[in-house]
């Protein structure tokens, strides 16, 4: 324990004494109330943050929720610059906005910030820690102050018991390790009118139905060829087509004029019936309406390069199981979450999709994969609950509410 507190004590040394090139960042002025500070360092971990921070001011509007590294913009959110680790003006500014709360999403660790938090008082949540290395930007020469950095925080949740054992190892006290799951996004289902929902639940009932989600024109004529081949097995089989955008839309109503097929376009107010082979629907707006009616899901931007696919939590939370491209860049882990859990499943072509529509239509097929999604996304959603159970805790032990 001595060799990992010293460890610590040399890169704080280092780390005054060191002069990072440029202008430090600058942040906002302290607001006069509660703060609470957070990091993510990706996107994917950015949005659960956001969705965190979006949830804890709605339920406490005093509180100022202020984040950094990769988070999107929200409403009621701050976005600030992330302080430089290798910075002593850096470090001394943290000190003396002193959040009352930091939460760290991410497995790289800034060893002088998190100590500068951990000086100036802030109760300290680390989420989503991984059983893998504890990157720190540690010259060489220095020890690994991983351990000794990790010790700095109140609360470690994990995402499995693997992660908490390695953690522990580390010579982490048991009670401040929760076994926990990876942490996600978990906002609020797209919403959809109950009525209209009932209503068209009723003209399709029976019918075995498939949805593509956020499709983009270049990718209708393979999702079109994969419903045909589909449709020899089952022949009142619907397919559901939610363009991405309003240009995606044009293009997929060109290809469907070209191709005779028996269309039903709600945009100009048609109702789908026993003979409709195609549902061109309108735009992500509906999606709420379409998740709900389809139990399977193809999600678009996935077949073409250059998207990075979709967010594919936004189906698993209403309950579809869930087939994509292999062009999901921009969402790989949380794809390799829901794939390892049987959510999900890849598919490569046209001939692929086909043969996986094939055997997922099944409602028993569909069904499991669906639960699956749902344990995913669900796991996640009590995980949020015991990190804002805890800040609001802290805030309320320190008089702050």
């Amino acid at each position: 324990m001595v060799r990992r507190a010293l460890s610590l004590s040399a890169y704080l040394a280092y780390a005054r004494s060191a002069s990072t090139p440029g202008a430090p960042p600058e942040w906002p002025d302290r607001p006069t109330g509660p703060l609470v500070w957070g990091f993510a360092e990706d996107p994917e971990r950015g949005r659960a943050l956001a969705s965190l921070a979006t949830r804890l001011v709605s339920q406490r509007p005093e509180v100022s929720v202020w984040l950094s590294g990769r988070v999107p913009d929200r409403p009621g959110i701050t976005t600030t610059p992330l302080p430089r680790d290798l910075s002593g003006d850096d470090l001394r500014s943290i000190r003396r906005l002193c959040p009352d709360v930091a939460l760290w999403a991410g497995q790289s660790l800034r060893p002088g910030l998190l100590a500068a938090l951990s000086d100036a008082g802030s109760h300290m949540i680390a989420l989503d820690l991984q059983d893998a290395p504890f990157p720190a930007e540690a010259p060489r020469w220095l020890p690994d102050p991983s351990a000794a950095t990790l010790a700095l925080f109140d609360s470690l949740y994990t995402n499995g018991a693997a992660a908490s054992r390695r953690i522990r190892r580390l010579g982490i006290e048991g009670e401040r390790v929760h076994d926990a799951t990876p942490f996600l996004d978990t906002e609020a289902p797209l919403d959809c009118p109950d009525g209209l929902h009932e209503e068209i639940a009723a003209l399709v009932a029976g019918r075995p139905i498939w949805l593509a989600a956020r499709l983009r024109a270049e990718e209708a004529s393979d999702i079109l060829y994969a419903h045909r081949q589909a449709s020899r097995l089952a022949h009142r089989m619907l397919l559901i087509l939610s363009p991405a955008d309003a240009e995606a839309a044009k293009g997929i109503a060109r290809i469907l004029r070209s191709e005779q097929m028996r269309v039903c376009d709600w945009e100009t107010g048609d109702m789908p019936d026993e003979n409709t082979q195609v549902l061109l629907a309108g735009g992500p707006d509906e999606l709420g309406l379409w998740y709900r009616l389809a139990p399977l899901a193809f999600l678009g931007g996935s077949l073409v390069t250059g998207s990075g696919g979709e967010d594919p939590f936004e189906a698993a939370a209403l309950g579809a199981a869930i087939l994509y491209g292999p062009n999901v860049g921009a969402h790989l882990s949380a794809y390799s979450r829901l794939v390892s859990a049987g959510a999900a499943r890849i598919v490569r072509d046209a001939d692929s999709l086909g043969t996986a529509v094939s055997h997922l239509i099944a409602p028993d097929q569909a069904a499991t994969m669906a639960h699956a999604g749902w344990d995913v996304i669900s796991s996640s959603a009590q995980l949020v609950d015991r990190v804002l159970a805890e800040v609001c805790d802290v805030l309320d032990d320190r008089g702050l509410a």
